[in-house]
């Protein structure tokens, strides 16, 4: 396609989505940019309602859900991806916003690991929604949180598949997309935190990365095994804490964006300094739930878009 076509289907896109009440901001490697790179579209949205599905779309909503982890994501082919519901007190919110946006059901389902701020919410959403597959690692844990979820996929006759390196959710060939399990690699460790399922979302020319909890030892497992950790967007490990995110791993990945998913002012003082330069280091744009409240990113294969319920600026200004 010449360049002079592409420019003019740039334009009908920033027309409409500027119709639509978005602020675009461009970038290098715009739609009828001269370079020969992919393009690349921010758009910023301060507020107002974000649009539900969009055919050969992948849609991922990084939701705010304080001190804690949930992302919900719209698959290319319509169906719908749901990983961690933070504690059981964000259950409400997850919830109403999925409900939101139209769903009914939710295709698949991953509890990266038996921690309350990640699964927590998990046992309500089950209970709420029509529930495809279940995918949760091979760990164990007394709490009354943990128990209380398995009766519920229990009593809902559902059954867990096992979450480990290896594992291939869902694909498609049309539109081509692929939903895989990086980690766990092994099946044994001293921290909980390490069991965490981490899952990666290709879709065309773009990827994905959903870190959980997942610590430098699972980070260096993977590179150990020559996982493909490129990923355009990163939901960043363990809510920014230093014991996720280590220089080499943060290399690999090429992110143009990392996600910190937390609370505002947090006992546990995430995302650590560190962290936060570590991204920096490597260019990437940050974005968190804390300041932006849910971050909303959308993909047709090429662009990427991004869409915030607050402004990180002013949240900034405002501290």
């Amino acid at each position: 396609m010449n360049k002079k076509v592409i420019g003019i289907i740039g334009s009908v896109i920033a027309l409409i989505l500027g119709f639509l009440g978005f602020e675009i901001t461009q970038q290098p490697g715009l739609l009828g940019d001269n370079t020969e790179e992919s393009s690349t579209v921010t758009v910023v949205s301060e507020s107002g309602d974000v649009p539900t599905h969009i055919n050969n779309t992948l849609i991922s909503h990084y939701i705010d859900v304080g001190q804690g982890d949930s992302e919900f994501i719209e698959l290319p082919d319509g169906k719908t991806l749901l990983i961690d519901a933070g504690e059981r007190t964000a259950s409400e919110t997850v919830i109403s916003y999925i409900k939101s946006l139209g769903y009914t059901k939710i295709d698949f389902v991953v509890g990266t690991h038996p921690h309350s701020d990640h699964i927590g919410g998990l046992a309500d959403v089950i209970k709420t929604f029509d529930i495809g597959q279940i995918y949760m690692p091979n760990a164990t844990s007394t709490s009354k949180t943990y128990e209380y979820l398995l009766n519920t996929i229990s009593n809902k006759k559902k059954k867990i598949k096992t979450a480990k390196a290896g594992v291939k959710i869902t694909s498609s060939t049309e539109p081509a997309y692929s939903v895989d399990i990086l980690a766990p690699v092994n099946k044994d460790y001293d921290d909980l935190n390490n069991y965490s399922a981490v899952v990666r979302i290709k879709y065309k020319n773009r990827s994905f990365l959903y870190m959980g909890d997942a610590e430098t030892l699972s980070e260096k497992e993977m590179m150990n095994k020559n996982t493909d950790l490129t990923a355009d967007v990163v939901k960043v490990g363990h809510h920014g804490s230093y014991s996720s995110s280590s220089d080499k791993f943060v290399k690999s990945t090429g992110a143009k964006y990392a996600i910190f998913s937390l609370g505002k002012d947090n006992d546990y003082g995430h995302p650590h300094d560190q962290v936060v330069k570590r991204w920096q280091k490597y260019n990437a744009e940050m974005f968190r739930t804390d300041e932006c409240g849910t971050i909303t990113i959308y993909s047709d294969g090429d662009s990427l878009n991004v869409h915030l319920e607050k402004s990180q600026s002013s949240q900034q200004n405002a501290a």
